[in-house]
């Protein structure tokens, strides 16, 4: 017979087994739903990554075809080699004169002016009895030395298809120190408001008779107003001088004049004016 005591114990340990049992059932389950969890998260995750990963992927793409795209505009183009000679030795000289030289050529003779140049000689045939003013003072400004070992200091090769010259600084700041009164702006050549190829007019500062010594010599037909006065005409020869120089194009714009100088080393060795 069993006593109480021994019956006391008996249930304990059933109690005890019963628990157990509910442990290890826990335990069981809870291993079974961590790993479908875990298996889930896993899907997720891998998903999120191949998602992410082809994110990053298209993105990268589109970076790289922008990249492309904007590079070759981005970058400068590359600059084309100088066509020209060293400049001779010497420097240009700082000369200034209070008032516009006397005149002392014949207006009723003919007159050229012949610069030579690092990149090739350019003749020019003055328009003598038409501009009698401006070539007079090339005239005297060559006699003097004035333009010699000076830069062209600027290019246009938009709108405009210019090389302008004459400045002894180089800045397009430069005068002789006089100016002049405009002349032949109804030249028959100056049709449509278009200076044409071969041109050799005087640059001003916008305003009537402030001429000084700054010129310009026009490589391409150029959409102009008649003010600025044409005094001479391009030879054949000097207008292939022009277009190599004007082949070779010009730099960005300076920040502080806005002058966009030529590629080419233009310098006037020397410049001679001289009755034919």
């Amino acid at each position: 017979m069993v006593s109480q005591e021994q019956r006391r114990r008996q249930l304990a340990r059933e109690k005890f087994l019963r628990q157990q049992q509910r442990r290890t059932s826990a335990r069981r389950k809870a291993r079974v739903r961590n790993s479908v969890i875990a298996s889930v998260l896993g899907v997720v995750v891998i998903g999120s990554v191949a998602l992410y990963t082809t994110g990053v992927l298209k993105n990268d793409d589109k970076k790289t075809n922008t990249a492309a795209d904007v590079t070759p505009s981005a970058t400068p183009p590359s600059k084309a080699p100088d066509p020209c000679a060293k400049p001779a030795a010497g420097s240009a000289k700082k000369l200034s004169w209070k008032k516009e030289p006397a005149m002392t050529i014949d207006t009723s003779a003919k007159y050229t002016m012949k610069l030579a140049t690092t990149c090739g000689d350019i003749d020019v045939a003055l328009k003598t009895a038409a501009a009698p003013h401006t070539v007079n003072s090339f005239n005297f400004l060559a006699a003097q030395g004035y333009f010699d070992h000076t830069k062209c200091h600027r290019l246009t090769t938009t709108g405009i298809y210019v090389l302008q010259c004459g400045d002894p600084q180089g800045t397009g700041m430069g005068g002789p120190g006089y100016t002049l009164p405009d002349e032949n702006l109804k030249d028959k050549s100056l049709k449509g408001n278009t200076y044409p190829a071969g041109t050799v007019a005087m640059a001003n500062t916008g305003q009537k008779h402030t001429g000084g010594s700054q010129f310009f010599l026009v490589y391409k037909d150029s959409p102009l107003p008649p003010s600025y006065t044409p005094f001479g005409t391009v030879s054949d020869a000097g207008m292939k001088v022009l277009q190599k120089i004007a082949a070779a194009g010009a730099q960005s714009a300076d920040p502080t004049s806005g002058n966009t100088a030529p590629n080419a080393t233009v310098v006037i060795n020397k410049a001679t004016v001289a009755k034919s």
